[in-house]
């Protein structure tokens, strides 16, 4: 089994690298956040890989972080998920953000991730919760409600950046006194946006 690969760096792409060791190109399946993160082409790399053996198919998965490579691997754990669902997951959600989501229960977050069904975020947060204990990454907080949700993406749609929203999302929801409606408070948010 390959577990680490050292060497130049022959190409890159945001779901594929090529890396030649020992004059052999391997071709390495990375994740969105991997491909942002790797050095420019012709220049050494280094990678922790996961092999995975099939019937018909050797292929290689690489990380530049240790990490990222233990968090893939307790993902394709879960039944229903392989490896090419588990690089989406990651390329959808950095690996800090992806943990504390989990532990924190928080299905609707996970939905969002292209590939990734209501069933399956459940099966990720009832087989992975326990089993992230040792990644460190605090519980999320409770999530905002979906209205608070709609409003948030509203406002993004708009081209407002999304610290300065839930900014004043919090202060909408503090000014709105409980009045937990998308129109007040998406005019209570535009207000305090506008000031």
């Amino acid at each position: 089994m390959i577990a680490h690969l050292r060497g130049r760096l022959l190409s890159k792409h945001p779901n594929q690298a090529i890396v030649e060791a020992g004059g052999v190109g391997y071709d390495v399946t990375i994740s969105v956040p991997t491909f942002s993160d790797l050095p420019v082409t012709g220049a050494e790399v280094a990678l922790h890989i996961h092999t995975h053996v099939r019937e018909d198919a050797i292929a290689l998965f690489g990380f530049l972080r240790p990490e990222e490579k233990q968090l893939f691997e307790r993902l394709i754990q879960v039944s229903g998920i392989g490896p090419k669902l588990a690089i989406t997951i990651l390329s959808g959600m950095p690996a800090a953000e992806m943990i504390s989501t989990i532990r924190g229960g928080n299905v609707a977050r996970l939905i969002r991730i292209p590939g990734i069904g209501k069933k399956t975020a459940e099966r990720m947060v009832l087989e992975l919760r326990d089993k992230l204990t040792d990644f460190g990454a605090e519980p999320a907080v409770p999530s905002a409600s979906p209205i608070e949700e709609d409003v948030l993406s509203a406002l993004m749609n708009l081209g407002y950046q999304r610290p300065a929203v839930e900014k004043a999302l919090a202060t909408a929801a503090k000014a709105s006194g409980g009045e937990s409606s998308f129109d007040a408070l998406f005019r209570e948010a535009l207000n305090a946006l506008s000031r």
